[in-house]
């Protein structure tokens, strides 16, 4: 599979708009989800078509929505039969969100979500977003295709993982598609993060994953699409460590390495290049926070 190029600047509207309608649905299944450890009946899954809610109850019948990145559409699966469709194209996140709402409606579907969006910079409730309107199919394609792709490398890096690991998933607040490890003990606790960060973080984690790039959840801009790798809590000495490939690097203002998507893009062997920088600096991190790697390393 040849990998797209994602440039920043080339679809920062897209970017934004999508951004939101997918908050929109994610806060569907996040008010329909019974509640899971470090939220995990929060995020969506990749599909051969795109991403998916997965199944979510409504009374005695489940629904699933799913975004199809091939024929721009969102489509509204019930367990009766019903289907329903809204166009993926340029619109306002509050025509998406009104057009949606009102779907669900008719498919006796009974859901009140909250319209606040979240790790944004100056939200704006989804009702009253006419800023947001832009939609060009070919790079939130190119996004998915990039996203299937790493989908399946980050499943092969978990595979090596014998302790416990959460899904790879895509959580729609940040952004990103990720995989986290587990040491098994209880991370020290932080007075000062939020309950929903302290939740996440309660154990000991090193995490990895996909981000497209610009403003994060803590305002830092990048303005490159990257791997990532980070610990919580990090273990002193891990920003000094050497990391491959020598296209890697850690970042001070992210507190995580990075490794650019392009690096990885036009590499002979990506999928070799991306395990190499997951292996290298779990191997970093894991050591230097002391995991008991023979029993947690496959």
């Amino acid at each position: 599979m040849k990998l797209p190029e994602l440039p920043l600047n080339a679809w920062q509207d897209t970017y934004t708009t999508l951004h939101m309608w997918l908050q929109i649905v994610g806060k569907i299944r996040l008010a329909q989800s019974p509640y899971c450890n470090h939220w995990w009946q929060v995020p969506f899954y990749l599909t051969a078509r795109g991403l998916t809610t997965s199944p979510l109850p409504s009374g005695d019948r489940f629904f699933e929505i799913e975004f199809d990145f091939i024929l721009h559409t969102l489509i509204i699966r019930v367990s009766d039969g019903a289907i329903m469709t809204l166009a993926l194209e340029p619109r306002s996140v509050a025509d998406f969100y009104a057009e949606l709402m009102a779907t669900l409606r008719r498919l006796g579907l009974d859901i009140h979500i909250w319209t606040t969006p979240v790790e944004v910079a100056n939200p704006i409730p989804f009702e009253r977003d006419h800023q947001h309107a832009s939609y060009d199919s070919e790079y939130a394609e190119r996004l998915w295709r990039i996203m299937l792709w790493s989908d399946h490398v980050l499943k092969q890096w978990r595979g090596r993982f014998l302790g416990k690991s959460s899904p790879v998933h895509f959580f729609w607040g940040s952004f990103d598609l990720a995989v986290t490890r587990f040491s098994g003990r209880r991370a020290p606790e932080n007075p000062n993060m939020d309950r929903i960060t302290r939740e996440a973080y309660s154990h000991e984690v090193i995490s990895a994953g996909f981000w497209p790039g610009g403003t994060s959840w803590n305002g830092q801009f990048l303005d490159q699409a990257v791997f990532y790798v980070y610990a919580a809590p990090q273990p002193p000495g891990l920003a000094e460590r050497a990391v491959k490939p020598a296209a890697a690097y850690y970042s001070p203002p992210f507190g995580e390495f990075l490794l650019p998507y392009d690096a990885v893009r036009r590499a002979d062997q990506p999928d070799v290049l991306l395990l190499d920088f997951l292996d290298s600096t779990y191997d970093a991190a894991a050591d230097l926070a002391g995991w008991d790697r023979l029993s947690l390393d496959r």
